[in-house]
């Protein structure tokens, strides 16, 4: 089955205001940014996103909170956004924190069909409240629910037309386990090659889960922090 569309416009064909959308990339590593740039030119609004950061001001999903296209912000780190800190302490924005590794095992339990886990990060601070709490072994655990989204958006190196994905380096990081999360898996990638040239044994995410492939353009990949040594 050919899963290839045209470009990023038509990829996101259906995503409507109000819905959830998951964002694949670590920092500005790997993030979809054809798919962003399309969304950030449309009249969708009200997003719940869920990703593991929020960019920075017009870079990644800072270009979303610029034009409050955010409803909630689902993720573990935000310090670089100042956007986004504004509508934060406004109110404007409601934002679900949550420790990075109860926020990557979460998308994780929802690709696999798992509906809750247990975990022992957040108890005893503000992340417990409202949560159930059971204890094992002498330790105390918060009862996590697995998460799941209208849209999983994620880019990889490689992509094939079944939609079979590898991912480089840092790059893999939320997108792989987003792919799997996604009703609607969108894959944008930097280079769409022949069905069978990729090695099974280096496909990180079966085409199974990818409903939506392009190859992407003008790829900025634009470095958070820029970090220089004296001469």
């Amino acid at each position: 089955m050919n899963k290839v569309v045209k470009n990023a416009e038509e990829a996101i064909r259906g995503l409507e205001s109000g819905m959830s959308v998951m964002f694949g990339g670590f920092g500005l590593c790997g993030i979809p940014e054809n798919c962003l740039t399309a969304l950030a030119a449309s009249d969708i609004r009200d997003l719940t996103c869920i990703s593991n950061n929020a960019g920075i001001d017009n870079v990644g999903l800072g270009k979303l909170l610029r034009n409050r296209q955010m409803r909630k912000m689902m993720g573990s780190y935000v310090g670089e956004n100042k956007e986004f800190e504004r509508q934060l302490l406004s109110g404007e924005l409601e934002v679900e924190l949550i420790p990075q590794g109860t926020l990557a095992e979460r998308i994780r339990a929802g690709g696999a069909g798992i509906p809750a886990f247990y975990v022992p990060a957040g108890y005893g601070t503000e992340v417990q409240e409202g949560k159930e709490v059971r204890e094992f072994n002498g330790k105390m655990y918060l009862m996590e629910y697995g998460l799941r989204a209208d849209f999983a958006i994620v880019k990889a190196w490689k992509g094939d037309a079944l939609g079979n994905l590898v991912y480089r380096h840092t790059a893999n990081n939320f997108n792989n386990m987003m792919a799997a999360a996604g009703i609607i898996t969108i894959a944008e990638v930097e280079e769409l090659v022949p069905v069978g040239s990729i090695d099974p044994n280096q496909v990180h995410t079966p085409g199974i889960y990818v409903q939506r492939i392009f190859q992407g353009v003008n790829y900025v990949k634009q470095i958070e922090f820029v970090t220089t040594r004296e001469k």
